[in-house]
């Protein structure tokens, strides 16, 4: 557990990871905006997650992971793109699209064939991560099509009781959410800007196409 974490933090993230191990929802801070997890391993959790955002059930759910290990485990390959990527910017604020492997749930993909992954640079949602040992489910806690929450109490405010816990570290998140890149088929698409520039990402490809030549 974080040394960076008070007395009173510490007991919210112990008592988190219980609720998470209990099949819970739980809604944490970000290095973007607030999020809302379970384990990827628990089905029922996973769907409660979607009533809770009313998300419709063809969204794919995006995963927090804790390191590299993780996201190898979640994918059937791992270009060369996807490592440079992942040297550059993880953790923080990028979400990477990959060819998902078996082992991730088919209501975590919403029954397609990839998977979006990110390591967060915040000591929270990577104590949740490391608590319960599997990747935490990493949507942002708001009502589908409302904005992304900054605060806790703008969780509150959307979500209300229909979560477990809402934790709460006294700070706002950053507000900015990650950037997502596909780097499934030929060419990376940016499919969403946000905290990390175009490019950013942009320079890192070329230089990774490159290599491959």
């Amino acid at each position: 557990m974080s040394k960076e974490f008070s007395s009173d933090l510490r007991k919210q993230v112990e008592r988190g990871i219980a609720i998470l191990r209990q099949g819970g929802i739980v809604a944490y801070p970000t290095d973007t905006i607030y999020g809302l997890g379970t384990s990827i391993t628990n089905r029922q959790a996973v769907e409660r997650i979607y009533r809770v955002k009313q998300r419709p059930p063809d969204m794919a759910l995006p995963l927090l992971v804790a390191d590299i290990s993780q996201i190898e485990a979640l994918t059937e390959t791992l270009p060369e793109v996807a490592h440079e990527l992942i040297r550059r910017f993880l953790p923080g604020a990028l979400t990477i699209i990959l060819p998902a492997s078996l082992s991730v749930p088919d209501i975590i993909t919403a029954g397609g064939k990839t998977v979006a992954v990110r390591i967060p640079a915040h000591p929270i949602p990577l104590a949740l991560i490391k608590g319960i040992g599997t990747p935490l489910v990493g949507t942002s806690a708001n009502v589908s099509g409302r904005p992304g929450p900054l605060t806790s109490a703008e969780v509150h405010e959307q979500l209300g009781s229909k979560v477990d816990l809402i934790i709460d570290d006294g700070k706002p998140c950053p507000g900015t959410a990650s950037t997502i890149v596909d780097v499934t088929g030929e060419v990376l698409l940016i499919l969403r800007d946000g905290a990390i520039s175009r490019k950013e990402i942009e320079r890192v490809y070329k230089s990774s196409i490159g290599k491959g030549d």
